[in-house]
Formats: C-alpha cells, structure tokens, sequence
C-alpha cells in the first residue's frame, strides 16, 4: 500500500512540475489567429457547456405575456442592435471585422435554432464566457433589460432581413453600422 500511494503521489508531484514548466515555457501559442488543437477545444466546449447547464437550473424566466410583449421586444432589440451585431450578426446585418478575430468565433445568432434556451441566453448576456470575448452585461444592465435581450435573440431565426430593417426604421437606429 505504501509502494501504491508514494506512486501516486510521486506522479501528481511530476504532472503539477511538469504543468508548472509547461505554462513557464511558453511553448503554448495564446495568439487568437492559431486554432485551438481538437482536443482542447473539446475540453473548452464541455466545460462551457456543463457550467452553464448546471447555474441556468436556478434562473426563472418572466411570464410569458412579459417576454413576448411588443415593447419588451423593442427593448431588446434595441439593445442587441447597439451592442451585439458586430459580434453575432442579424437578418441581413453581416457581423463585423472583430468577429473574424475572435476565437473562439462568436456564434451567429441568426442561424441558431434551439441550441440555447431562453434561460441559457440570458445567463449567459448576464454573466458573459470567460476567454471568449462575451462580455457579462449583468453589472451594466438590469435583469428586465437583460430578459428583453434574450426574448430578442430567441425570435432573431424567425425574423427576415426586411423584419430587423423595419426594428431598425422604427427604433431611429437604421443608421448604427457595425
């Protein structure tokens, strides 16, 4: 038993040294231009994924008659038009050049069916991704504005790129080019 543990412990001792050196190296690119080996991007996306599945279970969502109000739809545009575009784009609305810097790439919310729920999106315009360049809009927003962002986002695949010109036209925000 002795023989077992110093093993283990003699290995863990090496795999820390050995961490330790490997951060000190240098050998790691961190430039976003170079892609990420598979395996961890692997290992970033399951641990995104499975962290934001377990804190999403304790968020409530407004009624739906609060969610899907017109105006709370305007609001949430109105803020996703300001600041999100140029990252994740919209209907006839190209992302902008940053979205080509980033990596891992932003998703575009315009393609995006259901792979969020309406409680993952907003947690995650709440408390933002580290290492992604999704910034937490929770400490500048309140929790209704935020509410507003997601009911948006979830109805961005549903709308035309004649519907966001019309939010545009309607809002004064037509001319907000990304």
């Amino acid at each position: 038993m002795k023989i077992f543990l110093s093993t283990v412990i003699t290995i863990f001792l090496l795999s820390v040294l050995g961490g330790i050196l490997f951060i000190y190296s240098g050998r790691y690119d961190v430039a976003a231009s170079s892609k990420d080996p598979a395996i961890l991007r692997w290992v970033l996306q399951t641990t995104r994924e499975r962290s934001i599945d377990r804190r999403v279970e304790a968020v409530v969502p407004p009624a739906d008659s609060v969610l899907n109000d017109p105006e709370t739809i305007r609001e949430g545009f109105e803020h996703y038009n300001e600041m999100c575009v140029v990252c994740h784009g919209a209907p006839g609305v190209d992302a902008g050049e940053a979205r080509e810097g980033l990596n891992p790439s932003p998703p575009l919310l315009t393609e995006q069916d259901e792979d969020l729920s309406l409680r993952e999106v907003f947690w995650v315009v709440k408390h933002g991704i580290k290492m992604t360049g999704m910034p937490a809009w929770g400490p500048t927003h309140s929790d209704d504005k935020i509410w507003a962002m997601a009911a948006f986002v979830k109805r961005l695949p549903e709308l035309s790129a004649a519907d966001y010109r019309a939010m545009q036209q309607e809002t004064g925000s037509e001319h907000n080019h990304h």
